[in-house]
């Protein structure tokens, strides 16, 4: 008996060892070795003037994935490292970043802008350089680019949802405001084109330049006309004095809800959560979503920035695209652009919001529509979602591609 004590003894002291040594090259690979040259990545983000309080956000978040790929090892043994450049709300400023990212830092991808104006201003620097680029928030489609993941939403995951959903809801007669540039311009033609087809009416159509505080036209018009429901594509610091002059012309949200494309958690904050409660948005996610997986996410990014910080949707999509391409790179073994734009294609991920993937052919994301409404707390109630991932179509099928090029042209005169 003693001599079988003293065998199970020695071999449970050799399996003690063995299991020690595993662990022991486990931590060892995971640590990030210093011999190796950190993997560089850029962020272009505006931190400065009218975009900044939308965008400083986004920053935060594609930092959360970065650090938690580093204390998981980094990348094969490399640190990951951000370089953030400020685009100072400024589109053609933020290219002659991405030009010093690419070609004096030498990152390996991009992460960035905000506006369409933004990122058409920086997709020819990417595509000249045959780069890589996450582009983070949604658009009016009608573009895709060899160079770009669009990990926001196309036109029929989110502003034409929404805004058969609020005719649905409210009645036929629709008026629409937004900020002057790409995007409002396209987008509103979209929905115009969506809501008269079902019986809708256009009561009006008005645009602010960017950043713009003066709403008293455009609020005075909403009121003589008294819609059923307003569509909101402003972007910016102009969200804020939109609300605030419907709040003063005594227009409230159970009279004449808004719907917007560009107000979530982040903006809630920013102009208090008061000023906005009752109207609508539509996002693919919102910081309420309740699943395991967001509860997980919420919980590590106010650990890291502060409890009294909140996440959106355009936060959401910026760490997802450091996620799809810390995936890709891991994958691969390499940060090789090329081999890597071969990866991203298959990717998929258990993201905050739900399951996304991208869409081969078209380098966006399959993701699910939700509309929220604003609460008190500066949190969305979610209203209504799709059943499922909604694949893209960032060129709506009722019109071919080279017509809706000429389409926008003859929106924005080519310019912006």
């Amino acid at each position: 008996m003693q001599q079988m004590k003293q065998i199970f003894t020695h071999r449970n002291k050799r399996l003690l060892i063995a299991v020690t040594a595993m662990l022991l090259l486990a931590v060892a690979f995971l640590q990030i070795r210093e011999d190796k040259p950190a993997i560089r990545i850029g962020v272009l983000h505006s931190l400065t003037g009218t975009m900044a309080s939308s965008e400083i956000p986004l920053v935060d978040a594609i930092r959360l994935a970065v650090e938690e790929a580093n204390e998981a090892g980094g990348l094969n043994g490399a640190r990951v490292e951000m370089v953030v450049a400020d685009c100072r709300s400024d589109a053609v400023y933020c290219a002659q970043q991405a030009e010093k990212l690419i070609v004096q830092d030498k990152v390996q991808a991009l992460f960035g802008c905000w506006t369409s104006a933004c990122r058409k201003a920086v997709r020819p620097v990417v595509e000249k350089h045959r780069h890589l680029m996450f582009y983070p928030v949604q658009y009016e489609g009608l573009e895709q680019s060899p160079d770009i993941v669009y990990t926001g939403a196309a036109p029929n995951q989110q502003i034409i949802p929404m805004a058969l959903w609020a005719m649905q809801q409210r009645g036929k007669r629709f008026y629409l405001v937004g900020s002057d540039y790409v995007f409002p311009r396209t987008a509103n033609r979209m929905v115009t084109d969506v809501l008269l087809a079902q019986g809708g009416q256009s009561l009006g159509e008005r645009y602010i330049p960017l950043g713009d505080s003066d709403m008293a036209a455009v609020v005075q018009d909403i009121a003589r006309l008294r819609p059923d429901f307003v569509l909101n594509t402003l972007n910016g610091d102009s969200n804020r004095y939109f609300f605030k002059a419907l709040r003063d012309a005594g227009i409230a949200a159970e009279q004449i809800p808004v719907f917007s494309t560009s107000v979530a958690e982040v903006e809630l904050a920013a102009m208090g959560p008061a000023l906005v409660a009752g109207h609508y948005a539509a996002w693919n996610y919102f910081q309420s979503v309740d699943s395991p997986e967001n509860r997980a996410f919420v919980a590590r990014f106010k650990r890291r920035f502060g409890q009294e910080r909140v996440l959106d949707d355009p936060m959401e999509a910026s760490y997802v695209g450091a996620q799809l391409w810390l995936n890709s790179v891991r994958e691969l073994g390499s940060s090789d652009l090329a081999l890597v734009k071969t990866v991203l294609p298959h990717q998929s991920v258990l993201a905050p919001g739900g399951m996304l993937a991208v869409d081969y052919g078209t380098g966006h994301l399959w993701k699910t529509v939700r509309i929220g409404q604003a609460q008190p707390d500066g949190q969305f109630r979610i209203v209504w979602q799709s059943a499922g991932a909604v694949r893209p179509a960032p060129f709506p099928f009722y019109r071919s591609h080279a017509e809706w090029q000429t389409v926008q042209q003859s929106l924005t005169g080519g310019a912006r």
